[in-house]
């Protein structure tokens, strides 16, 4: 297995400089990297940046919190889409999703799953904030609202990526969706043992030292 090709190249602080998204664009076409991640201010960049290679652009959507309107993220996805980006990383409405507003959240990825048409949606659940409960019916509602990925955190709130929510998320979806580990992911053995759970994409900002 290529592990190089499982790895978004992430860098989403919000004091990442001009210079550091350029380092991030040429490491990733360095080591072969299936994307870079970066905010919506930088998809611009970054596609400039990647040109001729091979290497995807990634950006967030209603990040971190996924507080923002349904219209909102929209907006943001159809922006960001229009400035090239290829993969869109969606936050749910987490406290839809604890308030049992199922329709809500899976209306709302299907509006962004419609925007994005062809390019990949991977749903960011944050399993940190969630019973297993709320996992399931999180990768459920991802499922049925059509999206390509569910993935497990932001790096952002107060866990990342556990064994257990990967093989959960795995079970929960079937082998016929995307499962994303992200958060936490920073050595090789953490990498294989997220890819054993069921995970067949990386989000880590430590995609050189891990490969």
């Amino acid at each position: 297995m290529n592990y190089n090709l499982l790895i978004d190249h992430t860098l989403l602080k919000p004091d990442a400089s001009k210079d550091a998204i350029l380092k991030l664009c040429e490491e990733a076409k360095e080591y072969g990297f299936k994307s870079v991640c970066v905010n919506p201010g930088f998809v611009s960049l970054a596609k400039d940046a990647l040109k001729g290679s091979e290497v995807l652009v990634c950006t967030v959507i209603g990040f971190p919190l996924g507080a923002n309107t349904t219209e909102v993220k929209v907006f943001e996805t159809k922006d960001a889409l229009d400035k090239g980006a290829d993969e869109i990383d969606m936050v749910i409405n987490v406290s839809r999703l604890k308030d049992h507003d199922d329709h809500y959240v899976e209306e709302e990825i299907r509006r962004i799953k419609d925007t994005c048409g062809a390019h990949t949606l991977k749903v960011i659940i944050e399993t940190c904030l969630l019973t297993d409960e709320e996992k399931v019916r999180a990768c459920k509602l991802a499922k049925a609202a059509g999206a390509d990925f569910v993935k497990t955190s932001t790096g952002f709130s107060t866990g990342g990526a556990t064994v257990h929510d990967v093989k959960l998320m795995r079970e929960t979806v079937g082998e016929d969706m995307g499962v994303k580990a992200s958060g936490g992911v920073r050595s090789h053995e953490d990498l294989l043992a997220m890819v054993e759970a069921g995970a067949n994409r990386i989000g880590t900002s430590s995609g050189p030292k891990i490969i």
